[in-house]
């Protein structure tokens, strides 16, 4: 055992506590909280990487993030628990979500990756209805060339 100076020996490291251990989560909580934002921080809406999960350093580096924090009476239910990178939940502390998002111009935490895939069709059969009504004038062609370049638009419009 290192020794300190004067001889005196450092302190033996605390015991994890019950408390310390619940903040451990299992591969199949950490993905379904990473799919609540599709992989995106629910701060500054940053693409994160799965694998880097608590990788501090490492390129879309995140942890779990909780919304109402848990020194402020928050717990792990999953309705608390967000993705967020590292240097926006180390930053927020326990600082207000809103109050954060604020600060990178956001209002709302990303859509969960099935929302986003349902709002991006309804973006691109929009974008499609009104690139075939503006097609009308040039005929059948119109029509069609409208409706493809509409519904593609549609669908590339970021729906956060």
């Amino acid at each position: 055992m290192k020794e300190l100076r004067g001889g005196q020996v450092p302190p033996p490291l605390p015991i994890p506590t019950e408390s310390d251990l619940s903040m451990a989560f299992d591969n199949n909580q950490r993905t379904r909280i990473y799919n609540r934002t599709s992989g995106r921080c629910h701060l500054c809406h940053k693409k994160l990487a799965f694998k880097n999960y608590g990788i501090h350093g490492a390129r879309g580096a995140w942890e779990v993030e909780h919304s109402y924090p848990k020194a402020k009476g928050g717990t792990n239910h999953m309705n608390n628990l967000f993705a967020a990178c590292i240097s926006c939940n180390r930053a927020k502390g326990t600082s207000s979500t809103a109050s954060t998002r604020a600060i990178h111009g956001k209002k709302k935490a990303p859509l969960s990756t099935t929302r986003r895939k349902t709002v991006k069709t309804e973006n691109a059969i929009l974008g499609g209805s009104l690139g075939a009504l503006l097609g009308i004038p040039a005929g059948i062609v119109g029509i069609a060339l409208g409706a493809l370049t509409g519904a593609h638009i549609g669908h590339r419009i970021d729906p956060d």
